[in-house]
């Protein structure tokens, strides 16, 4: 596979990744809003992680595909993973009960302790395709095809879009302080 196939290719990989993080957010932010499962602080703290992913991909959409930009993912995937993981420990022992409803059988903390494992792998994956990572001057992403990059942009705006509506959600939520433990309402709203 030559060069500029590789990274388009991989720039439209990054594109669709962008997109999945994006609904993962968005169906996170269904359950809070349609569904009125108020998001704890590990679930908001798991957000975080995925914003991190997304922010990696992004900045590999936006300027050049790098190695620091996959290594950005894993960080944020590992950090995710782990707090996802702490949850589903805090909730393991029979009887302990569990925090929202599952979707398919698990709870949105297992599913997210499993994308993010998916990440590590699928970033370390595209760490090893070396022929993506273009050499020469030109700081921005080199798509050939003008439609590649304008779905890259699309993705990247979505992703924004989403991380500022959660931003403004979990101010809402938890206001100045810390988020409570068990939410029952959003802080700055009264608490309703």
């Amino acid at each position: 596979m030559n060069e500029p196939i590789a990274e388009s290719l991989a720039y439209g990989l990054n594109a669709l990744a962008l997109l999945a993080i994006s609904g993962i957010l968005i169906a996170a932010f269904y359950a809070q809003i349609v569904q009125g499962g108020l998001p704890c602080p590990l679930c908001l703290l798991q957000r975080v992680g995925f914003v991190i992913v997304g922010l990696g991909l992004s900045l590999n959409l936006l300027e050049r595909l790098r190695p620091g930009h996959y290594a950005l993912m894993i960080m944020g995937a590992a950090l995710g993973g782990a707090i996802s993981l702490r949850q589903v420990f805090l909730h393991i022992v029979p009887g302990s009960g569990a925090y929202g409803d599952p979707v398919f059988g698990l709870h949105l903390y297992s599913w997210a302790a499993l994308i993010f494992a998916a990440v590590i792998v699928g970033a370390s994956i595209m760490l090893l395709v070396e022929r993506q990572f273009a050499t020469g001057p030109s700081p921005r992403a080199p798509a050939a095809d003008p439609r590649l990059v304008r779905a890259g942009l699309v993705a990247v705006a979505v992703f924004a879009i989403v991380v500022l509506g959660n931003g403004v959600s979990t101010v809402l939520e938890c206001g100045a302080g810390l988020c409570p433990d068990d939410p029952s309402g959003y802080e700055l709203l009264g608490r309703g």
